[in-house]
C-alpha cells in the first residue's frame, strides 16, 4: 500500500498520540480498533467529537466546561451555600464531583502560578475569584489545590488577595486511606505528621 493511501489515517494516528496518556503506539492501537470497528466506535466517535467542538465552552461563572454560558452547578440554586471550591482544573473539578462530597460551588483558576513556566496571577483567573466573593455572599473558600510548590504559592497568594474577606480552608494531606508508609514519599508523610489529629 503507497504512503499516500494512508495519509489520512497516519495524520489521524498523529492526532491521537496527542492526547494525554497516549504515545504513538497506543494510538495507532487505538485507530486500528476504530477502523475495525468503524460502526460500533469511528462513525459515532466522529459524530461527537464534531458535536463537542461545535457547543463546548467554559462557563463565565466558574471556567467548568459544559455547553451553555453557564454550567449546571453554578446554575443550581441549591449550591448557593456559600461555599467555593476552587480547584486548579476542570478534571479537577470533575474528580471532586464523583466523590459527592461537595455541595457547593467552584472556581476553576486554569493553572497554578509558577515562575518557571511564566504564569503570573493575570494568566489565572483569580481577579474572577475576588469579584465572585465580594458579589455571591460566600462565607468559605476551600483551597482545593495540589500539594506541590506551584500549589501552595498560588494558595498564598489567594490567601494574600482575599485578605481576611471570608473563612479560607485547605484539604488534608497527608496519608490516603489504605495508603502504607513504606509506600509515601517523605513529603506525604511530613504532611501527615504535621497534621496529626488525637484519637
Amino acid at each position: 500500500m503507497a504512503d499516500t493511501d494512508i495519509g489520512d489515517i497516519e495524520h489521524l494516528i498523529a492526532m491521537m498520540a496527542k492526547l494525554p496518556g497516549l504515545g504513538p503506539r497506543s494510538a495507532r492501537r487505538a485507530v486500528l480498533h476504530m477502523i475495525r470497528k468503524r460502526a460500533l466506535v469511528l462513525t459515532p466517535l466522529a459524530d461527537s467529537l464534531g458535536r463537542v467542538a461545535e457547543t463546548a465552552r467554559e462557563c463565565l461563572n466558574c471556567g467548568n466546561v459544559g455547553t451553555s454560558d453557564i454550567c449546571g452547578i453554578c446554575a443550581d440554586e441549591t449550591r448557593a451555600n456559600g461555599e467555593i471550591c476552587v480547584v486548579e482544573d476542570v478534571s479537577d473539578l470533575w474528580a471532586m464531583e464523583r466523590s459527592g462530597v461537595f455541595k457547593g460551588r467552584y472556581h476553576v483558576l486554569g493553572g497554578t502560578l509558577s515562575a518557571l513556566d511564566a504564569v503570573g496571577p493575570e494568566d489565572l483567573r483569580i481577579p474572577r475569584l475576588v469579584d465572585r466573593v465580594a458579589a455571591e455572599a460566600v462565607s468559605e473558600v476551600i483551597l482545593a489545590l495540589n500539594a506541590t510548590i506551584d500549589g501552595q504559592t498560588t494558595a498564598h497568594y489567594i490567601a494574600d488577595q482575599l485578605g481576611g474577606q471570608v473563612k479560607l480552608t485547605s484539604l488534608a494531606q497527608g496519608v490516603p486511606v489504605g495508603g502504607e508508609l513504606d509506600y509515601l514519599d517523605d513529603g506525604t508523610i511530613t504532611a501527615a505528621m504535621m497534621a496529626r489529629k488525637e484519637i
